[in-house]
């Protein structure tokens, strides 16, 4: 990465008031640009990667991890009542409450893929927090990207497809399948929550590493681990976002006047293009940029241009 990795000088728990405690950590400059950054998944956690993306003498990097996963309790891993209170319209408050907390007037957000989704909620949902939209692995999570991300990919993994499909009834192949799956991942038996749960890892495995031999993510061969995103990830796009079609769409002229980076891999098979495409002819003055080489992951090209873009905002206020 562009910079080293620092240390939070301070971090916490956000106590939500209905069951949750959300954990917090803020990297970098007390005194910089405030940064909030919101990981992908749904599920994944800030990973301390996240860091290096910041000037740490110009931003204060906010990192938190969503309901349900990470350092946040309950964990998914291991107590279905982390998908209780659970939805974007929570993950929204939980950061205007953590911004209050912090003091935090406006901020730089800053996403990627899932994370995308729920800047882009945020954002529209208060405008005047939002100083900066900073995105990548753009996606909207409305309806049709679900689908994509399922029966439109298995037409070019049939193989993994019907893999993935077989550890459902017949009758809900053609449907919502995060949706199935995530019913057989809440189950009692715990046999039959890792069999969805493998099989739904081995299924984004297959899609994060495009061509050849499939890559497994280091979660996807953990039980405990691969069982909590699992059930996250069904959660939120068995759902699709819990989110009316148009919520997000419907309502990107409210970003007039942010300054708006949204960047996609050609080859990221993980939701339409065309998402991010509509997104950024809908938001005013928006820049669309598009890497051809790279997929869903942060290439190196995909790397050096966020980097160049945020290094192009750290002294803005």
């Amino acid at each position: 990465m562009a910079y080293p990795l620092t240390e939070p000088h301070d971090a916490g728990l956000l106590d939500t008031g209905d069951g949750h405690h959300v954990y917090w950590e803020v990297c970098g400059n007390p005194q910089g640009k405030p940064a909030a950054v919101l990981h992908g998944g749904p599920g994944s956690g800030a990973t301390p990667w996240w860091r290096g993306f910041f000037d740490p003498e110009r931003y204060r990097v906010v990192l938190l991890d969503q309901r349900g996963c990470g350092r946040s309790r309950p964990n998914a891993c291991d107590d279905r009542r982390a998908l209780e209170d659970n939805t974007t319209a929570h993950l929204i408050a939980d950061l205007e409450r953590l911004r209050t907390q912090l003091g935090v007037d406006r901020w730089l957000v800053f996403g990627a893929s899932w994370g995308s989704t729920l800047g882009l909620a945020y954002a529209v949902a208060h405008p005047e927090r939002v100083s900066e939209l900073v995105l990548w692995a753009v996606a909207t999570t409305r309806a049709r990207d679900v689908h994509w991300l399922t029966h439109v990919m298995g037409e070019v993994y049939p193989q993994e497809f019907d893999e993935l499909r077989s550890v459902l009834d017949p009758d809900e192949r053609d449907g919502n399948i995060p949706a199935a799956l995530h019913a057989q991942l809440m189950s009692d038996d715990p046999e039959v929550c890792d069999r969805a749960a493998r099989a739904w890892c081995a299924w984004e495995d297959r899609l994060g590493t495009l061509t050849g031999p499939v890559r497994p993510h280091p979660r996807s061969l953990d039980p405990r681990l691969r069982l909590g995103f699992a059930r996250l990830v069904t959660h939120y796009f068995g759902n699709h976002a819990f989110l009316a079609d148009d919520a997000i769409v419907g309502r990107l002229d409210r970003l007039a006047g942010i300054p708006t980076h949204l960047l996609r891999g050609r080859l990221d098979i993980a939701s339409p293009l065309r998402s991010a495409y509509e997104v950024a002819e809908r938001v005013p003055h928006a820049t669309l940029d598009i890497v051809e080489a790279d997929a869903h992951g942060a290439g190196d090209d995909t790397a050096e241009r966020l980097v160049a873009v945020l290094d192009s905002y750290a002294d803005r206020r």
